[in-house]
């Protein structure tokens, strides 16, 4: 069994991981023509900065937790969801944003997770572009650049703005996304989709989204956010009201107390 170190001891090492993983993000984006995309699948891309920058992560991240279980995105991604629910886990996006960043778009960040038995203990969001690090520890609140944020008070769907993440991976998804996005326009005063969806969840977490939603996404695309939301004051399930476990594929709905249950009922 690893022993697990004091929150902030484990909030310091996984802002520490991230800052390595922004600096490889940083060089690549100084050198971003000659990059070469590969393919995971269509429209899903993967360059060598994501892979240097998780491979820089782990080299701060595993000295200092033997024994630590890996689920990220691009090199430890088949980690079975029962393992990484047990114990001490890092749930790491390297790069989210791939695309963004790939065509220059400022909006990618770097995520970390670190999970204790399945529960997501510290979240860090790093957004690399501006610099500002969204941080959250379960039952010690959730902070960009170390001052204390809070989801919006917007109660009122009128004045909402909502984050969304469209389906891009099976064209079948887009139908059924289409006729939600319809009836959430209908009611709101705007729908946003920049790309990233860690940056999403923080976005709700520190009130700039009302509310955010995705059909699908892998667990190192929210396990921080959720966490940054929670500690923010927020709500976050699955569509259908389940639990939002941050170990699987799943979608997502996060929001303030008032429209997380408003934005359900739509989806």
């Amino acid at each position: 069994m690893v022993h697990q170190p004091e929150p902030a001891t484990l909030l310091a090492l996984a802002v520490r991981a991230a800052e390595a993983g922004a600096a490889v993000i940083r060089d690549g984006a100084a050198r971003r023509a000659t990059i070469d995309w590969q393919e995971k699948g269509p429209t899903d891309f993967v360059s060598e900065v994501d892979l240097g920058a998780e491979a820089a992560i782990l080299d701060v991240l595993r000295p200092a937790l033997p024994g630590l279980t890996i689920l990220a995105e691009e090199g430890a991604a088949s980690t079975p969801p029962e393992v990484a629910a047990q114990g001490l886990t890092a749930v790491i996006d390297p790069l989210d944003g791939t695309t963004n960043f790939l065509h220059g778009v400022p909006e990618y960040a770097v995520s970390i997770a670190l999970l204790q038995d399945g529960a997501p203990t510290v979240g860090v969001v790093l957004a690399v572009p501006r610099g500002e690090c969204f941080t959250a520890v379960r039952g010690g609140g959730a902070h960009l650049n170390g001052a204390p944020i809070a989801v919006s008070r917007i109660a009122d769907p009128r004045r909402a703005l909502i984050g969304t993440g469209f389906p891009f991976k099976d064209p079948a998804e887009i139908p059924p996304y289409q006729a939600q996005m319809a009836r959430v326009m209908a009611e709101v005063s705007g729908v946003r989709r920049p790309g990233a969806a860690s940056l999403d969840l923080a976005s709700v977490a520190c009130g700039r989204f009302d509310a955010f939603w995705e059909h699908r996404l892998s667990a190192w695309d929210f396990a921080a956010g959720m966490l940054l939301v929670t500690e923010a004051g927020g709500r976050v399930s699955t569509i259908d009201g389940g639990p939002l476990l941050p170990t699987a594929a799943s979608s997502v709905v996060a929001g303030n107390p008032v429209m997380h249950p408003w934005l359900r009922e739509r989806l």
